[in-house]
């Protein structure tokens, strides 16, 4: 959207010229809409979205982010709010009501017709961030002994304006999942045969209480467009379509960069986060950072002696520091990055450190060698012999935590994006400077 368009549009709002404004995005398509609604006035906003077509803004409002919704949802009325309910998916119905205050979510839930608020309260009622809780139970399912023109007729009837067309289930009769074929093989297959004989058997489910993290990982893994859900025997519950595993795919990536860097993850969009908001997020992490700092602080001040005696030593702390600190960090995001993809698990621990300590140590070497060389033209060969040695030490130590640390965070049931750059070099000044120190006092006091 041009900033002519935007102009126009707050003209027309604040002319009232509700008939020409519905005209001129009526042939936009929806996530255009919705990236107008939030580039507008916070007061205009709600004006915009009344003059859409019904069905038009249900599918807008869809394409909006939480915030938003819940902003608008409380500047409608009872009735607008009931009409917007009813033409809502589901699944992004639930979204909503995750992110509504409960007594709103109240108010709603008493603006549904008996079936919808029956199926509104099981989806809640599962955990949150739960598949169940993504899951939609609108789907289209046959039977196996139904021929595949019977099958297509019943696809025609239920399947007008369903999301999951795509993927037809086969059930028995007491709707237990008995395969997941896609349409094109109705398309394809000859109508006089049963759907038995197009069946395979082979079929990937979910579980209703599983994290909402592992449909990202099975609809990646497998490449599908939709995963069935179903209950523990095997009775098909609903589905997950890829456009809800998306956005939760943007969120937990969203979650696990803000982590990376020191930030308790924001439940709201940065321009909707306050101050205040904002400085909680992140002295969350930054105060006990500090403290672990001030340690390194302490082991510096421990070893003054050594430092009044050989003042040259002062100059390579920032280098074997950050080298330590940039390594740890390296190790740490790839290790964190393979755990959310499923590429490393807990029992292979010994070979991921039996890896990166060869890694570290290929690292180390080289950066060692190239840390005696400073080492070597500002204070002769014992400070080279320290300097490089410490090196290679910091860096496989360093490296090394960096990649068991996400391992022992996801064993201890923590997120290892905690481990993160900040947290990841912090302990690496602390326990560099342990070792460089340690290894300066022995090597120094022996010649």
């Amino acid at each position: 959207m041009d900033r002519t368009s935007e102009s126009n549009i707050e003209e027309l709002i604040a002319q009232k010229k509700w008939m020409n404004l519905r005209s001129l995005v009526t042939d936009w398509q929806a996530p255009e809409i919705a990236d107008l609604l939030l580039s507008v006035q916070k007061s205009d906003r709600v004006l915009l979205f009344r003059v859409l077509p019904r069905t038009m803004s249900t599918e807008v409002f869809a394409h909006l982010n939480a915030d938003l919704q819940v902003s608008l949802v409380k500047e409608l009325t009872d009735e607008e709010t009931r009409q917007l309910l009813e033409n809502l998916e589901p699944d992004d119905r639930t979204h909503l009501f995750e992110e509504l205050p409960g007594r709103v979510t109240q108010r709603m839930l008493n603006l549904l017709n008996p079936d919808d608020l029956i199926e509104a309260r099981k989806l809640l009622g599962y955990p949150e961030e739960s598949i169940g809780r993504l899951m939609t139970p609108d789907y289209v399912a046959v039977r196996a002994e139904w021929t595949v023109e019977r099958s297509l007729q019943h696809i025609r009837t239920v399947g007008v304006g369903l999301d999951t067309i795509a993927m037809i289930y086969v059930v028995d009769s007491h709707w237990k999942l008995l395969d997941a074929i896609e349409l094109q093989q109705f398309v394809l297959a000859t109508p006089t045969i049963p759907v038995e004989s197009i069946m395979d058997r082979s079929f990937v489910s979910l579980s209703p209480y599983g994290d909402r993290e592992e449909a990202v990982g099975i609809m990646g893994k497998y490449d599908l467009f939709a995963v069935p859900v179903v209950e523990s025997e095997g009775v098909l519950l609903g589905v997950v379509t890829v456009d809800d595993v998306m956005d939760v795919a943007e969120e937990e990536a969203t979650e696990d960069f803000q982590k990376s860097a020191a930030v308790e993850p924001l439940k709201m969009s940065y321009e909707e986060a306050g101050v205040w908001s904002l400085y909680y997020k992140r002295i969350f992490w930054l105060a006990p950072l500090g403290f672990v700092n001030l340690a390194a602080s302490s082991v510096v001040a421990a070893y003054e002696t050594i430092l009044s005696s050989a003042i040259i030593l002062v100059f390579f702390i920032p280098l074997l520091i950050g080298s330590g600190g940039n390594t740890g960090a390296q190790s740490a995001t790839l290790m964190v990055r393979a755990i959310a993809t499923g590429d490393i698990h807990l029992k292979q621990w010994l070979r991921t450190l039996t890896k990166e300590l060869s890694v570290g140590l290929s690292l180390g070497t080289t950066m060692g060698l190239v840390a005696w060389i400073f080492g070597f033209f500002h204070g002769g060969t014992q400070i080279a012999l320290v300097v490089g040695s410490s090196m290679l030490i910091i860096v496989i130590v360093a490296n090394s935590i960096g990649a068991m640390l996400p391992l022992v965070l996801n064993r201890l049931g923590f997120d290892p994006a905690v481990a993160s750059s900040p947290l990841i070099t912090s302990i690496a000044d602390v326990i560099g400077l342990l070792i460089y120190f340690w290894i300066a006092v022995s090597l120094l006091q022996g010649f």
